[in-house]
């Protein structure tokens, strides 16, 4: 009797374990790691880490990928710097290659950890749920891949968010995993690109414009970018209306 009660006590405890170690490995990052994930630290360590690049290139793509992949499973507040650094590395090509699959593999950790701990419940939840609840869930599961595809794509939207949001949702990991890579390619190489050209704004001693996404001529193509993610949906609400 006993045994049958501890049973289901350990799987409880046990479905909670990945999302726990992500909390520990958050904090444990944070406090020993977060003055090593800013640009002021790329720039104090940039000709070391150049000079181990070109004696140790594989070397240096597999720890540059597993750093970052870390640095978004714990959601560390360094992303940014990473995907810099990936540029400041290894140029634009294949730099982004390099920053969009191990960013994709940490969001992919994350996504499998809420899920995993209480996603699964929650998203129950919100299917026996009435009213706008229940709209909500219904339009999202009806749209996934345009849903997802704006999530990754609208630059106002916090990656950390973006991360965690479709866990709820019991989204596929396939369809997750797919959005995930190609919807953060277009800001990916946007500051990969910058990250390139940080040799001479480190020679100028200046630190990189973080914010030329916002630009028009960057911008505008981000946006036509969600407007076509955000097309199937309008056209189903139309379609809906007009009992299509």
């Amino acid at each position: 009797m006993a045994d049958s009660v501890t049973e289901p006590q350990k799987s409880g405890l046990g479905r909670y374990l990945p999302l726990i170690a992500v909390l520990i490995g958050a904090g444990v990052g944070y406090y020993f790691f977060q003055d090593y994930l800013s640009f002021q630290a790329l720039a104090d360590n940039r000709e070391a880490l150049l000079a181990f690049r070109d004696e140790n290139y594989v070397l240096t793509v597999a720890a540059f990928m597993l750093a970052y992949t870390l640095i978004v499973a714990f959601s560390l507040p360094g992303a940014t710097v990473a995907t810099l650094t990936g540029g400041f590395l290894f140029a634009t090509f294949p730099g982004v290659l390099f920053n969009v699959t191990a960013a994709t593999l940490g969001a992919t950790a994350i996504f499998l950890a809420v899920q995993t701990s209480f996603g699964d419940r929650i998203a129950a939840r919100l299917e026996g749920s009435e009213g706008l609840q229940k709209r909500f869930k219904e339009a999202i599961d009806e749209n996934q891949w345009s849903a997802l595809f704006l999530l990754r794509l609208v630059p106002a939207v916090p990656f950390f968010v973006a991360n965690v949001l479709p866990a709820l949702f019991k989204v596929p990991l396939k369809r997750y995993v797919i959005t995930t890579f190609f919807g953060i390619m277009p800001g990916a190489l946007v500051y990969t690109s910058v990250g390139a050209g940080l040799g001479e704004v480190f020679e100028r001693g200046d630190t990189p414009d973080l914010g030329i996404i916002f630009e028009p001529q960057i911008l505008f193509p981000i946006l036509g970018l969600c407007a076509l993610a955000l097309l199937p949906i309008v056209l189903k609400a139309v379609r809906g209306r007009k009992g299509i």
